[in-house]
């Protein structure tokens, strides 16, 4: 009987003394596991043993190869464990996952807890954004984010977008999140439309590469800009530019007016979409949609060379109108060659002496070149008085009707020839018109020996 109760009293006690005895605690937290990487996922465990010292193995079924595999821990000893899970092959799961750890002591007793961690890929793991741009902005701050409880340590990253292009070296920790600031150049994206552009990220950490893509926000700015020049004074030129400086398409009006007189010496560079006259004035106008980035030129070119130019020729046509067909009296000089029986140089002179209104007293004076002698013989009105000493010819008339014409002919000679040009001097008349007098003189005859022909001026 005494057999029979000891038996059943060691079926009851041997299991309770076979049996593991840990406690096991998870002191780490949002573990993670990234694919690309070839990294361990780490937990860290606290296990204490309350039992007889004991060496417990560490295994599981879930396809993942476990380190360290074993510990010993003493009787009453708390032990702080860091296990790493390393996936044996691929791993086509994503997100969180459990498996089941068997804790096993040497009497093959062992205990089942469960693991938790996140499966991700390396580019899912982070996060990159900037802060906002406007037209005006100078730089910006760019960011990288660890969204993971996972240390990546040196990491390369090269940012990319429509406004810059940088490359840094981060040390980047678990959930951390590193920023730099970038300059930026205008130039780079004035021609940018305000909304939402990609931000990519080329990250590279432990030989592996990912691409990350976030978004810039290009804030809406209305920024249109005038600039006026204006030179010149015979030709002025006017100069508007209209430069978008925003981000969103700018529609511009633009007003010249000018005057009936500058109107008609004015070019425009564009041709304005609206003319209208309101009275003495003109008014030009352009409505243009500008573009960011670009620009609308207006040149106005007033040419006043061009009526500057008309009013001299109008002065200058009045004057000679003035003087030629206002003049009282008219002086002309003729040469022509003369052939002389002896071989002499001879040249035959007439002075045509026209009234163009009735005339009193008129006195006609012409004189010799030099090296010249006169010839006895005179055509047309004999001459008053011949002055061989002062080489002088005058010819006197009381009055000249309108439109009267009198003709001073005489030959001179000489036994020297000229070669060339030969230049005789001007005729002078002077006469009484109205009780006032009067001179004019006549103009200037030359005479080409060589061609044997007369050109007067």
């Amino acid at each position: 009987m005494k057999k029979v109760f000891f038996l059943i009293a060691l079926m009851i006690i041997l299991p309770s003394v076979l049996a593991i005895d840990i406690d096991v605690q998870k002191n780490s937290q949002n573990e993670v596991l990234i694919t690309d990487l070839n990294k361990p996922v780490v937990f860290d465990l606290s296990i204490k043993n309350n039992q007889m010292s004991d060496n417990f193995e560490f295994y599981n079924l879930a396809g993942f190869s476990i380190f360290p595999t074993n510990a010993t821990i003493g009787f009453k000893e708390t032990k702080e464990v860091q296990l790493e899970l390393t996936p044996i092959g691929k791993i086509s799961q994503k997100g969180y996952y459990t498996i089941p750890l068997f804790i096993r002591s040497r009497d093959t007793s062992e205990i089942q807890e469960s693991l938790t961690f996140k499966i991700t890929e390396l580019k899912e793991a982070f996060e990159v954004g900037s802060g906002d741009v406007d037209p005006k902005s100078q730089s910006i701050a760019i960011y990288i984010k660890n969204n993971e409880n996972f240390d990546f340590g040196a990491t390369h990253v090269k940012f990319a977008s429509a406004f810059f292009s940088v490359e840094k070296d981060f040390i980047i920790g678990p959930k951390e999140t590193k920023q730099v600031s970038v300059q930026l150049n205008k130039e780079d994206f004035k021609s940018l439309m305000a909304g939402f552009y990609t931000l990519t990220a080329d990250i590279t950490t432990s030989g592996k590469e990912a691409n990350v893509e976030g978004v810039i926000r290009f804030v809406e700015k209305d920024i249109l800009t005038t600039t006026k020049k204006d030179y010149g004074f015979l030709i002025n030129t006017q100069i508007i530019t209209k430069t978008n400086e925003g981000n969103l398409v700018a529609t511009s009006d633009t007003v010249i007016k000018k005057n009936i007189i500058s109107r008609l010496f004015t070019g425009f560079s564009p041709s304005p979409d609206i003319v209208e006259r309101d009275g003495l004035t003109v008014y030009y106008s352009w409505t243009r949609e500008i573009n960011p980035g670009e620009a609308l030129v207006i040149e106005v070119k007033t040419n006043w060379l061009f009526p500057f130019l008309l009013i001299l020729l109008i002065v200058a046509i009045v004057i000679f109108v003035r003087k030629y067909t206002g003049r009282n009296l008219i002086l002309k000089k003729r040469v022509s060659f003369v052939r002389a029986k002896g071989g002499e140089f001879a040249l035959r002179i007439s002075v045509v002496v026209k009234a163009k209104q009735f005339i009193e007293r008129v006195n006609v004076v012409d004189r010799l070149p030099l090296m010249a002698t006169l010839h006895e013989k005179f055509a047309g009105d004999y001459p008053s008085k011949v002055d061989a000493k002062n080489r002088r010819i005058e010819w006197n008339f009381d009055k000249m009707e309108a439109g009267e014409i009198r003709l001073a002919s005489y030959i001179i000679y000489s036994k020297i020839g000229v070669v060339g040009k030969f230049a005789l001097p001007t005729a002078t008349a002077i006469f009484e018109k109205d009780e006032k007098i009067h001179e004019v003189e006549s103009n200037r005859a030359f005479f080409v020996s060589e061609q044997r022909a007369v050109r007067n001026e």
